[in-house]
């Protein structure tokens, strides 16, 4: 892997930007059946890409090298081919590629169908796969691409990697007549492939058919289509609980699917098997969400628990009366996986300390090149009593100075996500800069059960608002934030909740921040990528034309005119999930009134995956702050310089 840090002057680089500029690794995947052969992402070109590791040798090598990156890809069960995602510039349109383990040409994967947004993905053992698409004419559309597709478009794919797969194995290079993909389930509402089992002949599918895209339904299907068993709490769209694919059991012959639910008021595990027809509760009592995955011989699962922003794991072993903790540090972890041996790999980080993949065994599994990223202080916990019930905010403020502090509330995005005790450079940005930062897991964020979840309904953005007022009266109150110098600041969701307070609370922010955002509720619902058509819908209870008056007390357009802080907005203009127009019908009611505002556009999706265009972004958003909020003649507060415009 090269290493880029060399190019940077570290002594003379400012630590914030040295966070960013960090090689960082995510956690490797790995084969199944190829258990040597992995799969991660890593910035360590300065864009975010995909690499193939082989443990055996060492040897690492770069998958993917496109202007603006790539992170989604998957392993062959055999590791002899990689797939991954094709788009243009981060619109997340287009089409499964694939490429030899060991390297060589890229090839269509799936050559019989067009391109479309992703919905899942699952390759089977004899080289078919099951692909998911989104497309506004279609809806969602599931298609099977048999076995012999996948060989003859990667006839050279196992003998160039000298894998499992050569002459002979799943994917021989015999030459064969491609036919075409096998369309096996198609609706209007969102849908998605959960996975396959073992042996290939179960298909397991999430679906929103009954209209509520928070909550799906699971059907087990065979590879024609036809249905083997449905599990679904909604009970047809009346009962607000979901279902989610963990995956099959690893072993032959094994029909168990191991599925979240929701049935007691948050997210928990319990295996279905949907050839017998029996479900087993676990007996993990555990507060908060639970997750879990497979041990790679079926003989335990691997228990991921989240509760209050931190995060721990657990083996429970079927059949046993409790799980047993697995020893991680106090932080959060953001994925893990158990291995063939037993250990468990896992990404771990802190506010505090940058992440690292760890093993249960003590080592360090993956160590980037390069120099690593500068710590953070760590965060604070803050419970404060809202209009839904108790609010969890995350505070970290500078070591230095007891406060009143220039404070930024850095909202989350999702809605359906959470803010935790995880490094995160740009908040440690604003620290360095003489700024406390806030963030609040406000009604809509998981993580607090189904209940706080499932509060953002119909009052859609002003619920959260209501959140976030209580936490800033009480930051103000506590003597932790400056009430003249507050900044209100996201992305994605986060960015629209910004643009929504500054029109509804223009007495209670300073200054706006908003990136990627909804700005125009209505305009953004009809650009918007199919997916969240049908999240919205069931976030407002219908479509702009069926509730009109939900969608105009939910847009930040609505409020625009009642803006007074300064506001800076960027823009991919790619972005098929906030798209470009309705931003630009936001920014034109601002400069048609003179407002103070600036916007930036850049040529990618929903956010960057080029570590240099995001510090320029957040260099940009540091200078319009230091400007408009310094005492005086725009230096930066508490005596800090103000960053440059680039």
């Amino acid at each position: 892997m090269e290493d880029m840090s060399e190019s940077q002057n570290v002594s003379t680089t400012p630590e914030w930007e040295q966070r960013f500029r960090a090689p960082r690794v995510s956690l490797p995947d790995w084969a199944e059946d190829a258990p040597d052969r992995s799969l991660f992402v890593s910035n360590a070109t300065g864009t975010y890409e995909l690499y193939a590791w082989d443990r055996a040798s060492g040897h690492q090598r770069q998958v993917t090298d496109r202007p603006n990156g790539t992170t989604d890809g998957v392993l062959t069960p055999d590791g002899s081919a990689i797939w991954w995602f094709n788009d243009t510039d981060g619109d997340e349109f287009g089409v499964w590629m694939r490429q030899p383990f060991g390297g060589g040409e890229d090839e269509p994967a799936a050559p019989g169908l067009a391109p479309s947004y992703p919905a899942g993905l699952a390759i089977g053992r004899d080289g078919t796969a099951v692909i998911g698409r989104s497309t506004d004419e279609d809806g969602t559309t599931i298609h099977l691409v048999a076995a012999s597709v996948a060989a003859s478009v990667g006839a050279s794919v196992a003998a160039e990697a000298g894998g499992p797969g050569g002459p002979g194995g799943a994917n021989g290079a015999e030459a064969v007549q491609p036919v075409e993909p096998v369309e096996i389930y198609r609706h209007r509402e969102s849908a998605g492939v959960g996975d396959l089992s073992h042996d290939g002949k179960l298909i397991a599918l999430e679906h929103t058919e009954h209209g509520d895209a928070m909550h799906s339904a699971l059907r087990v299907v065979r590879p024609d289509g036809s249905t083997v068993a449905e599990l679904d709490d909604t009970e047809g769209g009346t009962k607000e609980l979901g279902l989610a694919v963990l995956g099959f059991a690893p072993v032959a012959g094994d029909s168990r699917l191991l599925v979240g639910h929701q049935r007691r008021g948050r997210w928990e595990p319990m295996i279905w098997d949907p050839v017998a027809g029996t479900e087993t509760a676990l007996p993990v009592d555990l507060p908060g969400d639970v997750g879990a995955e497979w041990y790679p011989d079926g003989s335990a699962l691997l228990i991921e628990h989240g509760f209050e922003a931190r995060s721990e794991l657990w083996r429970y072993e079927p059949g046993a009366a409790e799980p047993v903790r697995v020893d991680t540090p106090p932080g959060t972890v953001s994925g893990a996986t158990a291995r063939p041996d037993g250990t468990v790999e896992y990404l771990w980080s802190s506010a505090a300390q940058p992440p690292v993949v760890r093993s249960t065994s003590g080592a360090v599994v993956l160590d980037p090149p390069g120099a690593k990223a500068p710590a953070s202080v760590p965060v604070e916990d803050v419970w404060v009593d809202g209009p839904g019930g108790r609010i969890h905010a995350l505070v970290q403020k500078p070591a230095a100075g007891d406060g009143p502090f220039p404070t930024i509330f850095e909202i989350h995005g999702g809605p359906t996500w959470h803010d935790s005790d995880a490094f995160a450079s740009g908040p440690a940005a604003w620290v360095d800069h003489g700024f406390a930062v806030v963030r609040v897991n406000y009604r809509g964020s998981t993580g607090y059960g189904r209940a706080w979840t499932d509060a953002l309904k119909h009052r859609v953005g002003l619920i959260e608002l209501e959140d976030i007022a209580a936490v800033r009266e009480w930051s103000v109150k506590s003597g932790l934030a400056d009430p003249a110098r507050l900044v209100l600041a996201g992305g994605s969701w986060g960015g629209y909740l910004t643009l929504l307070g500054l029109g509804t609370q223009p007495d209670a922010w300073a200054l706006g921040l908003a990136a990627v955002p909804v700005a125009d509720y209505v305009t953004a619902y009809h650009d918007e990528m199919e997916a969240l058509k049908a999240m919205d819908r069931t976030l407002l209870g219908g479509t702009p034309e069926e509730v009109p008056e939900r969608f105009e007390a939910s847009s930040p357009l609505t409020y625009v005119d009642a803006v007074r802080a300064p506001v800076y907005i960027s823009a991919g203009v790619n972005d098929p999930r906030c798209p470009i127009r309705q931003v630009e019908n936001y920014v034109d009611r601002l400069a048609a009134r003179g407002a103070v505002h600036e916007v930036y556009r850049y040529d990618a999706g929903h956010g960057s995956l080029v570590v240099e265009e995001r510090v320029k972004q957040v260099r940009l958003e540091l200078d319009f702050a230091l400007r408009h909020l310094a005492p005086g003649s725009g230096g930066a507060p508490d005596g800090t310089e103000g960053a440059r415009r680039a």
